[in-house]
């Protein structure tokens, strides 16, 4: 019983191939250890298959399943079976490469080992995976984590992420968006957070800007911050309908719901850098300020900041139905610039909550002026 293996090649030769040669010399190595072994290669003409013999067994290998390794090195050919990842045949001598070559067709063709099937069952679940993670794990953590962070934390992050939109919305992007700040104006918009605040007990100081952009809109951030963008304060009509949406605003800031929005922006900023590497700093600015401007709160969250907001307009003497009238009129007077219209628009049920609104209303109610007009054309000019 012999112990060196043999590897015999049969079919008929192709007049392209070499002169027939009888043996050959190659190496093998099994897959199973990393001994490569000697082998001869024999040459007949009976079938189309190089036959291994090894310690008693014999193994088959296909012409049409034999493939090249690629990107080999000097003049050697290793050469493997298309569905077997491990097994190698290693020949040096020229005319059995070359014998190899013109009988095995598909030997520079790719081979994997890997079903179609199963790549795709796997990038389903990596997708899968990717989904839960951020729609799932990230909202459940950033809740978590907002109950915990400390105010110093909380008041930072609100820097952090005020800063982060004002660059984003400059069209230099080096600068940041202006604030406004007309002495005048900020005083009347002052007043009005006084008149708010003066019955509340907020945890966290309100910081409150306005931005010199056209976007109507108003937004709140972790840490005590509300604000405004210019647009909404030359769109609104009176006072009151700036100080509901002020209202609104810091029901919010009292619920925490900027410091979870801003958190689970930040985890899905997080996996999604992992995923593609550092995914553009200036986008990661873009979709964090998109995020926080268009905040897509809950429903219930924003049914809360509702009902907090007309209790506080309430007891500052102002109207509730003021949002709701400020809403309308600017959807009746046609197609605004994006921003808070279009965001509360987007919310379920936007109607209902215009209807609880004047609901919250008493009946008869008379309430005192937030402003008087010198002071309301100084909060329209605060920009100036």
């Amino acid at each position: 019983m012999t112990d060196r293996i043999i590897i015999t090649v049969d079919g008929p030769a192709s007049p392209a191939a070499p002169p027939r040669r009888v043996t050959g010399q190659a190496l093998y190595l099994d897959g199973d250890t990393a001994q490569p072994f000697a082998v001869q290669i024999e040459y007949a003409d009976a079938t189309q298959n190089l036959l291994i013999r090894h310690l008693g067994q014999t193994y088959e290998w296909p012409y049409a399943d034999l493939r090249a390794l690629r990107d080999q090195a000097g003049d050697q050919l290793i050469v493997r079976l298309a569905n077997d990842p491990t097994q190698r045949l290693i020949i040096d001598t020229p005319d059995d490469r070359a014998l190899i070559r013109a009988r095995a067709k598909k030997l520079n063709r790719y081979a994997s080992h890997v079903k179609r099937s199963k790549l795709a069952m796997w990038g389903v679940a990596a997708v899968a995976s990717v989904a839960l993670i951020i729609f799932v794990l990230v909202p459940i953590m950033a809740d978590q984590l907002a109950e915990y962070l400390p105010p110093e934390g909380e008041k930072a992050l609100g820097d952090a992420t005020f800063e982060q939109i004002r660059t984003a919305l400059d069209d230099t992007g080096f600068v940041g968006l202006e604030t406004c700040d007309n002495p005048q104006g900020l005083a009347a918009l002052g007043k009005i957070e006084t008149r708010l605040t003066d019955a509340m007990e907020l945890e966290t100081p309100l910081t409150v800007h306005v931005l010199d952009h056209p976007m109507i809109n108003a937004f709140a951030l972790p840490g005590g911050y509300v604000v405004f963008f210019r647009g909404l304060i030359e769109e609104a009509g009176r006072p009151e309908e700036v100080a509901a949406v002020f209202a609104h605003e810091i029901g919010h800031v009292a619920a925490r719901d900027p410091t979870r929005i801003a958190l689970r922006s930040a985890g899905s900023i997080g996996v999604l850098g992992l995923l593609f590497g550092d995914f553009a700093g200036g986008a990661v600015v873009l979709f964090l300020a998109e995020q926080i401007i268009r905040a897509d709160y809950t429903k219930e969250a924003e049914a809360a900041a509702d009902t907090f907001a007309y209790t506080a307009l309430l007891n500052a003497d102002l109207p509730p139905s003021a949002i709701g009238t400020f809403f309308e009129r600017l959807n009746l007077e046609g197609e605004p610039d994006a921003g808070i219209l279009e965001h509360l628009a987007s919310h379920p049920a936007m109607g209902d909550r215009i209807a609880a609104a004047r609901a919250a209303e008493p009946e008869g109610a008379a309430f005192r002026p937030v402003l008087d007009d010198t002071e309301w054309a100084a909060l329209q000019s605060i920009c100036d």
